[in-house]
């Protein structure tokens, strides 16, 4: 996902339920251009979580909720996902699996990992 120059941080965004924060060009490799996103919450607690309801192309329905739990040494991150395909449901599924699969290697490459 792209993201406009200088934006670093969700919660340094003017974030405000159901309305857009940004549009987004979602590429495959971070270099293959696949669709775009309008990065839309529909609530959004800074170091809680927030659920993330986009209009995406190629998607009839898309719901991200992640939340942030505190356990002892660090925290734990949960994505829970609900979407729906408009074509090739298998093939989007094992995207966006692997998609989150990378996203939480980087998360724990960035702050470590809880032993």
């Amino acid at each position: 996902m792209t993201a406009p120059a200088g934006f670093e941080c969700l919660a340094d965004g003017n974030i405000v339920p159901g309305k857009p924060v940004f549009r987004s060009r979602l590429l495959i490799g971070g270099v293959l251009p696949v669709g775009t996103s309008m990065l839309t919450f529909s609530s959004f607690e800074p170091g809680f979580g927030f659920v993330e309801q986009s209009p995406m192309t190629g998607m009839r329905r898309w719901q991200h909720e992640r939340r942030i739990d505190d356990v002892p040494g660090g925290c734990r991150v949960t994505d829970m996902l609900n979407f729906q395909p408009g074509m090739f449901p298998g093939l989007t599924a094992q995207l966006v699996a692997l998609f989150f699969h990378h996203r939480h290697r980087r998360l724990r490459r960035m702050f470590g990992e809880i032993q």
